[in-house]
């Protein structure tokens, strides 16, 4: 079975490195940055020119780009190339109407579809442990999982079509919960004399210890804000998280505050930069 991976970003990267080096048949890569697509090259991918000789030669196709727009552009430009041979995965993160959209959109033509889109960042990444989180037709879940199973080591299938990307949306918007409670609260901790180390010790002993304070202290601690999931792109889960609250009418206070801050990390020119830089912005430092 031939793979083709559209998408060579942070995160694209190292998932279609992951499966270059472990599935036994041809993986082909393709990203708009030629730089990304001689970089796969090298551990083994086969480059292509565009996104049309990767539906043309792979029998699964997947994608991992930004935007509800990209991910939509893709699919509309390989749709002539779409048949019942075609298996299609979409990994990236975007509104759950739009995905499922793509998914009729090739099961018209006779290809499957599932939204596959991952939970943790660049390190898992590279070492293959991400969260996988499935939106596909039953049958199909079997099928793609060893494939998925490349790139994660926790996969479930959450439902039909648009239900993996749905819980993605829910996933993130409580990271960002997670996180601005402790960038609120670990501020004022430092404040009165608690280090870092002492503080997140201290909130794994008891019902507050999380992944993300765990996971991100050293850098916190270090004020190392280097990319590895963008503001930009958190603060865009965000507002998708809003839009599906508004359409089931949901009131959602914390959500607010979240985006609030992720809004003006926007403003003050943050959206590159880590979403962990949060924590200065609740904390007013800079550096």
């Amino acid at each position: 079975m031939k793979i083709g991976f559209i998408g060579l970003g942070i995160m694209g990267e190292s998932m279609s490195e992951n499966i270059i080096k472990k599935h036994d048949d041809k993986v082909y890569v393709n990203d708009h940055k030629r730089e990304q697509v001689e970089k796969l090259a090298k551990v083994g991918g086969i480059p292509c020119s565009d996104n049309i000789e990767v539906a043309k030669n792979a029998d699964v196709i997947i994608t991992m780009v930004p935007t509800s727009a990209h991910v939509k552009e893709v699919y509309e430009t390989i749709l002539p190339y779409i048949d019942e041979t075609k298996i299609c995965i979409d990994m990236s993160t975007i509104d759950p109407s739009v995905s499922v959209e793509c998914a009729n959109m090739i099961k018209a033509k006779g290809g499957q579809f599932a939204d596959a889109p991952v939970v943790k960042s660049k390190p898992a990444a590279i070492d293959g442990t991400l969260g996988v989180l499935v939106g596909c037709d039953e049958e199909l879940y079997p099928v793609i999982e060893p494939i998925l199973k490349y790139m994660g080591c926790n996969t479930i299938r959450m439902g039909d079509n648009g239900m993996g990307i749905t819980m993605k949306i829910c996933h993130n918007a409580l990271v960002a919960a997670i996180q601005n409670g402790v960038n609120e609260t670990l501020g004022l901790a430092q404040s009165l004399g608690i280090s870092v180390d002492d503080f997140a010790t201290a909130v794994s002993y008891g019902g507050a210890g999380n992944f993300y304070l765990q996971s991100q202290k050293e850098n916190l601690k270090n004020h190392n804000w280097t990319t590895a999931f963008s503001l930009e792109n958190e603060n865009k889960d965000l507002g998708i998280c809003q839009r599906l609250a508004a359409q089931q009418g949901k009131e959602m206070p914390g959500l607010q505050v979240c985006k609030s801050v992720f809004e003006k990390g926007m403003e003050m020119g943050m959206a590159k930069g880590d979403f962990r830089a949060t924590y200065k912005i609740v904390n007013g430092i800079e550096d």
